[in-house]
């Protein structure tokens, strides 16, 4: 069933076809479907953030906060690699550098007994 109206105005130069005003409302639904968030083009976009998110929580979580970074980068990285973005370059780097994050944590850990960087020597 399409819903399809027609105003005519008596001082419109040409009236509106019925066909020409089915072409514009399934073109307006087409758009709207386009726009929803739980459209693929949504997703994609959310999937790319998140790529760009991952890469650069791993590559801050090299410096500070590896703890909480480092997880947090490969999560992302993995939703967004699930979720087929475009930008799988940047999803990838954010997940081996925040699986760098953990392995540099872990040696700090081992190494010195704490959590902490300590550039002093």
């Amino acid at each position: 069933m399409t819903l399809a109206t027609s105003v005519r105005r008596p001082d419109a130069a040409a009236d509106t076809t019925e066909a020409e005003v089915e072409t514009a409302v399934e073109t307006e639904t087409e758009a709207a479907v386009e726009t929803r968030p739980g459209s693929r083009r949504g997703r994609t976009r959310d999937a790319d953030g998140l790529a760009v998110a991952s890469f650069v929580l791993g590559l801050v979580g090299l410096l500070v906060m590896n703890l909480l970074l480092g997880p947090a980068a490969v999560v992302m990285a993995i939703i967004a690699l699930s979720r087929s973005t475009s930008r799988r370059g940047r999803a990838w780097l954010g997940l081996a550098l925040g699986i760098t994050d953990l392995v540099v944590l872990a040696f700090l850990v081992t190494g010195t007994g704490t959590v902490s960087w300590n550039f002093a020597g």
